[in-house]
């Protein structure tokens, strides 16, 4: 049932009540910091924060072997993070005609921040300036993540909280394998639908891409730079098999003809040449050389399909090459291995979110195709239940100066307590009971 005038104003109100709150928050998460494998500290700080709400809480890791069980879930590595997921369950007392339950996911980690010197204040100030609130990972996703907090907090601050089981979960290793959700997923958490808050420009994702990792290792005959004909140059290789790469991004861009929500994108399939090592000596020919690389994926492409196609793509240049005919590189699928999605238009929950935006902003709910991983995947494709993605304004994601807007973060905030109260429908909170 929609939301009376006067409720979905008194929540309103309750949201722009406790915003300095809640402001002052994200604040003290961003300086938290933390880059991967370094979240256990503000886990902490959540686990504490959802136990003092009265959530029942718990800490979950994300165990390898369960990991490598699941289908898509990413490859772990020595570099994957062992911090805990933090889940809190808030049931209901009664149950509501037509309340539903849901999950409330927002991820924790963040990308490094790259030469502090480029950025224009400390990449984990957290400083305000004018309508933007600055540091590595406020937008990315830590405001979305406690907008799901105080999204719960206004309901109770008037005297309510949600009729129907709301689970509240926050998650590592987002940014490099999706395994924080997963691990969610395989101990069994579910709901009718599910809201993650990523900075979105205060649009629903409608399609997203999946997205593989992996590293390539080549190796080198080394000789004396005075004898380089000699010897075989592993840097000179890795710059053949990117090549050879580039064109299997150029053919997977060409099948975005015909696919709804992409085919209008000028380049939806990006192959990130993203790290590279190499060689020891400046007047030695290197003996070795590697590549830390990301590309994307069409939904309803198989990452089977795609990994052989890289692997094929890099096999085609070391026939080229008499070196690497003999010492062919090494492939290592080293993070995602994810596969993307498209939320059907027509879901309920997908109406209740239009009817919420529209309340918090006074505007009509747009769609956009988002290139990038989202753990969103993992509800769509794995659990099919409506997954909703759809958080504040930001700037500069993985890039100097990051920033998410203040005024954006108070209408998401706003517009994901309106979601709750018809999503779930509301009972009356009482403050001896959790």
């Amino acid at each position: 049932m929609p939301l009376s005038p006067e409720l979905t104003a008194s929540i309103t109100d309750a949201v722009a009540k406790n915003f300095d709150k809640e402001l002052a928050f994200i604040q003290k998460v961003i300086q938290y910091g933390g880059q991967r494998g370094e979240e256990a500290a503000i886990q902490d700080e959540i686990y504490s924060q959802y136990t003092s709400r009265g959530y029942a809480t718990t800490k979950l890791n994300m165990d390898p072997d369960a990991l490598s069980e699941q289908p898509g879930a990413g490859k772990v590595s020595a570099k994957h993070s062992k911090a805990p997921v933090v889940v809190g369950v808030l049931e209901a007392k009664s149950s509501t005609s037509g309340g539903k339950s849901l999950i409330l996911n927002g991820h924790i980690d963040v990308v490094p921040t790259g030469p502090e010197e480029l950025w224009t204040h400390h990449p984990y100030s957290g400083i305000v300036e004018g309508d933007w609130l600055y540091g590595r990972g406020g937008a990315d996703m830590r405001a979305g993540n406690v907008a799901n907090m105080f999204a719960l907090d206004a309901l109770r601050s008037i005297g309510k909280r949600p009729a129907s089981k709301v689970i509240i979960e926050s998650v590592p290793e987002e940014e490099s394998t999706g395994n924080g959700t997963m691990a969610t997923h395989i101990a069994g958490y579910t709901a009718d639908a599910v809201l993650i808050p990523e900075p979105t420009n205060e649009q629903l994702v409608r399609a997203n891409v999946g997205v593989i990792w992996f590293q390539i290792a080549v190796a080198g005959r080394p000789v004396h730079v005075l004898k380089a004909t000699e010897g075989s140059n592993a840097i000179e290789s890795i710059w053949k098999i990117i090549g050879g790469l580039k064109e299997l991004e150029k053919e997977m861009n060409e099948q975005k003809k015909g696919r709804l929500h992409f085919e209008e994108l000028d380049h939806p399939i990006n192959l990130n040449v993203a790290m590279i090592e190499g060689g020891d000596w400046a007047s030695s020919v290197p003996a070795w050389c590697k590549i830390d690389c990301r590309v994307a994926l069409f939904p309803g492409v198989r990452a089977e399909d795609v990994a052989a196609q890289i692997e094929q793509a890099i096999q085609k240049v070391a026939t080229t090459d008499s070196f690497l005919r003999d010492a062919p590189p090494k492939i290592t699928w080293n993070g995602f291995f994810a596969e993307g999605y498209v939320l059907e238009p027509g879901s309920q929950a997908e109406d209740v979110l239009k009817a919420a935006h529209k309340q918090a902003t006074d505007s009509d709910l747009q769609s956009i195709t988002m290139p990038a991983y989202l753990d969103t995947r993992i509800f769509s494709l794995f659990q099919k239940i409506p997954a909703l993605c759809y958080g504040p304004i930001g700037e500069s994601l993985h890039g100097f100066d990051e920033r998410v807007s203040v005024i954006s973060i108070q209408r998401v905030t706003t517009a994901i307590a309106l979601f709750i109260a018809e999503w779930c429908g509301l009972e009356d909170y009482d403050a001896t009971t959790t």
